[in-house]
């Protein structure tokens, strides 16, 4: 198979006039936002980061004042929180998945932890992701809903959002046939990984790209790196769908240090940059349900108030013992460790306090998170705290 690159500007026969008209994404507004201000409408919630910087740490680091849902149980493991009802998608069939729909031709699968989206056209099927713990359900979803309709069961295009194996990892299923598209970093780094169940794109494009299939039409689009360096945009402007993953987690806190996200500055400004697309219904990739607009504000809020709370801490906790400490004995990862975790106990415990009840899982990942965000702090945004310039 031919390796065909897309171009900015897509050739005009890619796109069927009335089906798919490219949503114009304003570039220069997102490099102003990639300047992160303080709001003053932020004022109370630091004022109350600033009154548990006068805690002790230590209460934090022992387990002291944490509330009684994050203690051990009688089973040796943790107790979590309730998840709010609300954060929590359809029940899943005997089978292990649910399949929706978005809109005419258009559906969604998920297991309850990742998720994928497919196209029905009458040449075939678009399918957006091919997570590996869904596996051959993703199969079974899509012929249950092509099933009397009229249109082919079989997968005849697959998307890759990114280049991670827990979001593309059963792409080998769909043969060697399948066209594959994806960002051209994406390829890059498959290729060098050799994995044969992610076979890299054979269609790729550096910044836009639009893909008509069967009458049908997405929106492929790169608006810079955010979890990954490849992650991209995919939108379907009949259905006003957003795909984006590993960005907003619907009802949820954000997995792990951010998503394990590796910029940032640019995942955090991936948020707005969704919220610019006139979409209704988001798909991201993970957990049990959709996603609505009040999603995405949520998280902005909550992302907002962990640097806040982060730039707080790394300005205020005195990291005097910890020198005091680890300092003579020459162990300087002993100081940057203890000092680091304290800051991110203290950043983490105002957020969840606000969080509990309305995002599932803040008790779970939100020190993990400010963690990540006060090393982002440190690297990106030039918040040295105590480590800043020698007098």
């Amino acid at each position: 198979m031919s390796i065909i690159e897309a171009t900015s500007e897509p050739p005009a026969s890619l796109a069927a006039p009335g089906v798919c008209e490219f949503f114009v994404f304003d570039t220069r507004r997102h490099e102003e936002m990639m300047v992160m201000d303080s709001a003053p409408s932020r004022r109370t919630f630091l004022r109350r980061a600033s009154i548990a910087a006068a805690v002790p740490v230590t209460a934090a680091i022992t387990g002291i004042g944490i509330p009684e849902s994050a203690h051990a149980s009688e089973s040796g493991l943790p107790d979590f929180a309730p998840i709010p009802p609300a954060s929590l998608g359809p029940a899943v069939n005997q089978a292990g998945y649910h399949v929706g729909e978005i809109g005419p031709n258009l559906y969604w699968v998920t297991d309850s932890f990742y998720q994928a989206m497919f196209l029905t056209t009458r040449d075939g099927v678009v399918l957006v992701d091919a997570p590996p713990t869904i596996g051959r359900n993703l199969l079974r979803a899509i012929a249950d809903v092509t099933k009397g309709t009229g249109r082919p069961a079989q997968v005849t295009h697959l998307i890759y959002s990114h280049h991670h194996a827990d979001h593309i990892g059963a792409s080998s299923l769909f043969g060697r046939d399948v066209v594959r598209i994806g960002h051209e970093e994406t390829r890059r780094v498959l290729l060098a990984e050799a994995d044969p169940n992610r076979p890299a794109p054979t269609v790729t494009f550096r910044d836009r790209h639009v893909l008509t299939v069967g009458g049908e039409c997405l929106e492929l689009a790169y608006h810079g790196p955010n979890h990954t360096a490849d992650n991209i945009f995919v939108y379907a402007p009949v259905h006003r769908t957003l795909m984006l993953v590993d960005v907003i987690f619907p009802g949820w806190v954000p997995f792990k240090n951010l998503a394990a996200s590796s910029d940032i500055r640019g995942w955090v400004a991936a948020h707005q940059q969704a919220m610019d697309y006139p979409w209704t219904t988001l798909v991201g990739g993970h957990l049990g349900r959709l996603g609505v607009r009040a999603d995405v504000q949520v998280q902005q809020s909550y992302v907002d108030d962990l640097m806040d709370s982060a730039r707080t801490a790394l300005n205020t906790l005195d990291p005097t013992r910890y020198f005091q400490k680890y300092g003579p004995m020459g162990n300087a990862w002993a100081i940057f460790k203890t000092y680091l975790d304290a800051v991110s106990a203290q950043a983490a415990a105002p957020v969840t306090a606000k969080y509990a009840g309305r995002l599932a899982a803040a008790d779970v990942f939100t020190v993990d998170n400010a963690y990540a965000m006060a090393e982002a702090l440190r690297i990106d945004y030039d918040v040295l705290g105590p480590f800043g310039i020698h007098p």
